[in-house]
């Protein structure tokens, strides 16, 4: 019950380091100290501020690539897509699951679960998606080593994919996955609570499909991602600094005729 409660409240405020956590798990009316706080957040493989046990450990050999995408208007599907791995706890130890996701229209495009943290399963959920749904004119990712790999990047010069990658310290460069993960562990992993990865496999299976086509996203004007998908309209987003290098307001984001998102960014927090 306590690496639960832990790992839900990560999910929740992964800044939290374990002086919180104690305080956390003592309104839940556990009486836990801070050694042992300690001792179960790194069975988990939990740390503050970090997004899980290694999944996004860089390569110091591979190729990094500037980050993009900060005040670009996103104005159509395939015009942006992301990745990212986040970790799944299961009773005998953690599976990764990795996703690609439509920024327009937040799609998950395609998905791959792996008990490994090698860059072939990334591999193989980037070309199911290329395959599925043509090639986007950016991809952007972090820079975790499955990511940089040429394996992976090399999939992405082929195709002729610009690369954009997150800066380090930016955590919203990225954050359309980074609410996908908080989205399914909510609505799907801790609900279900999984026994075993082909039980996890399935009810993924299903929960993606529902993602897809049946859950309304308010971002959305509370339309589905296949809809906006497929129609191009009533999606969009934008991620802007919130202060310019005068300390002055930036300028409001322009709207594109959608349901556009402002995402504005300050020192990682998120202000909207």
């Amino acid at each position: 019950m306590l690496l639960r409660l832990l790992d839900e409240e990560y999910t929740r405020h992964p800044f939290y380091g374990s002086r919180r956590m104690k305080l956390y798990l003592s309104e839940c009316g556990y009486s836990v100290n801070r050694k042992r706080v300690q001792r179960l957040m790194q069975q988990l493989g939990l740390v503050g501020m970090s997004p899980g046990p290694n999944t996004s450990k860089p390569h110091p050999q591979h190729k990094i690539y500037p980050y993009l995408l900060r005040g670009v208007d996103i104005i159509r599907p395939n015009q942006v897509w992301s990745t990212d791995i986040t970790y799944i706890r299961l009773p005998r130890g953690f599976v990764y699951l990795a996703a690609i996701i439509d920024w327009y229209s937040r799609k998950v495009l395609s998905w791959r679960l792996s008990n490994t943290m090698d860059a072939g399963f990334c591999v193989d959920c980037l070309e199911e998606a290329i395959t599925l749904y043509g090639a986007p004119s950016i991809f952007n990712s972090d820079q975790g080593s499955q990511f940089t790999s040429e394996a992976f990047t090399g999939v992405l010069l082929n195709n002729r994919i610009t690369i954009s990658m997150d800066g380090r310290g930016r955590a919203l460069d990225n954050i359309f996955v980074e609410r996908l993960w908080r989205t399914v562990k909510y609505e799907e992993v801790y609900l279900k609570q999984h026994s075993n990865m082909p039980d996890l496999l399935m009810g993924l299976a299903q929960y993606f499909q529902f993602y897809n086509q049946e859950r309304w996203h308010q971002a959305l004007a509370y339309q589905t991602p296949d809809e906006v998908y497929k129609t191009a309209k009533g999606g969009g987003a934008k991620i802007v600094d919130k202060f310019n290098g005068t300390g002055e307001m930036t300028d409001p984001v322009p709207q594109n005729g959608d349901s556009a998102i402002q995402l504005e960014c300050e020192q990682g927090s998120i202000l909207n």
